[in-house]
């Protein structure tokens, strides 16, 4: 007998996460030319450092957005602001549709859980002075999450087993394990909250190449059995690109190109991705010398005119020098901040 029931469409998934507008500011306070400044009597001077510039993007449920830069481009700083560990000084953050800087209540709490970080140094997160044991158990006390002792040395246990670390391992320091098992361990410590959205900043980047896949296949089988949502944030496209389904291409507190990873790999849009692919190692090209993205980032105090990428880009015009570009879609789902790309 055949099934004659027709099935729904594919539903889109849910919006959990969704940035307007981002800025972050900080501003600089040099103590000492302030101290030598007022000897003399003049005012200091104390220029600002824009780490974020309007940053607009939204991520969906379940996906895995890569976040890739050079370092000093102000990934980290996004990556802080999502979480709510660094307050934008512009702009807003938006967690399953609420404002996340007017959470209040039982709203702030729900936030705080189901968006954690996973920092790049998994030594300097972790407390030296706590076993395992007590770094996984203390956010389950601080947040009410299980007082009982048995219950919370199960769920302790759990969490090191999903992890694949041996559940003995709850009775050592942090300096008794390896990088790669550090990691596992903040990884650990993230999960056993229950949460739904992870924004992990370079969390391979300390570890060794041998240690990183497994790492990366580890993030790829939680994301599978939880359903999760990543931010991943590094500065390698080679390893966003096992991972992310769409990536974001940021420099100097900007994107600059954002699309789905197989249209960044496949088709680069702006020359700084491309540059950035083009260092890639492969089989294919294993006999050509490589070198780093040529000149330097600028500083974030006195950004370019124009087009901030202007100075380093081999495509740059007179209007690059003078005229920042707007950001454009050239194509579903897919922007550029190039005048390249410009319609006329």
């Amino acid at each position: 007998m055949l099934d004659t029931t027709t099935q729904a469409p594919d539903a889109v998934p849910e919006t959990v996460m969704e940035l307007r507008g981002l800025e972050r500011e900080f501003a600089r306070k040099p103590v000492l030319a302030e101290r030598l400044m007022k000897l003399v009597g003049k005012a200091p001077d104390t220029p600002s450092l824009k780490a974020v510039r309007s940053v607009d993007f939204a991520i969906r449920e379940g996906e895995v957005l890569g976040l890739v830069g050079e370092s000093g481009c102000g990934k980290s700083t996004l990556g802080r602001m999502i979480t709510g560990i660094i307050p934008p000084t512009g702009g807003a953050v938006t967690y399953q549709g609420a404002d996340i800087s007017a959470m209040k209540g039982q709203a702030l709490k729900d936030f705080t859980l189901g968006v954690q970080m996973i920092f790049q140094d998994p030594y300097a997160s972790l407390n030296p002075r706590q076993r395992v044991g007590e770094i996984l158990a203390e956010p389950l006390r601080v947040h009410g999450l299980a007082t009982d002792k048995a219950d919370i040395r199960r769920r302790v246990d759990a969490a090191l087993t999903e992890v694949g670390l041996d559940t003995s391992y709850r009775d050592r320091y942090p300096h008794q394990f390896s990088g790669g098992q550090r990691q596992r361990i903040g990884i650990a410590r993230a999960l056993i909250v229950e949460p739904s959205f992870l924004v992990c900043d370079e969390p391979i980047a300390a570890l060794d190449v041998s240690i990183q896949a497994q790492v990366i296949n580890l993030f790829l089988a939680l994301r599978a059995k939880r359903n999760l949502t990543y931010l991943f944030i590094s500065h390698d496209l080679s390893v966003v690109r096992h991972i992310a389904d769409r990536v974001a291409i940021m420099y100097l507190g900007k994107i600059v190109e954002m699309a789905p990873a197989q249209e960044i790999f496949a088709n680069p849009a702006h020359p700084y991705t491309r540059t950035l692919l083009e260092q890639i190692p492969s089989v294919k090209n294993r006999k050509r010398h490589f070198e780093a993205v040529k000149g330097e980032i600028p500083s974030p105090h006195k950004p370019p005119s124009g087009c901030a990428f202007h100075p380093r880009c081999p495509m740059a015009t007179a209007r690059c020098r003078a005229e920042a570009p707007v950001t454009r879609e050239i194509a579903p789902g897919r922007t550029v901040s190039c005048h390249l790309h410009d319609a006329n």
